[in-house]
């Protein structure tokens, strides 16, 4: 794959909690808390899917200049979100690349 588009935002999502014991064995895919995964426009891998199809909206957000708080974020470019399946709570925060 050749890379040839230089993304402004790059993105971090953690887990923040994982149903009602915190247990990987209560996600699908096994999602701890404390996972990391950071992406700039694809889907991180061993990120889940259907999870990245609901944040992706936010990510296109940032990406226009938009603000998160009015999506009730804690900050311009953060925001948390629950999975579609309401079992892992995630926290996703964007940065703009300078480099």
């Amino acid at each position: 794959m050749k890379q040839w588009y230089h993304e402004d935002w790059r993105f971090k999502i953690e887990v923040l909690r994982v149903g009602t014991e915190n247990k990987a064995e209560e996600c699908r895919i096994g999602l701890e808390p404390g996972d990391v995964f950071k992406c700039a426009y694809a889907t991180p891998a061993g990120f889940c899917p259907t999870s990245f199809i609901k944040i992706f909206p936010a990510l296109e957000a940032v990406r226009c200049n938009g603000d998160l708080r009015y999506l009730g974020g804690s900050g311009p470019h953060r925001i948390e979100f629950v999975c579609p399946d309401g079992v892992v709570r995630f926290r996703v925060s964007g940065e703009q690349v300078t480099d």
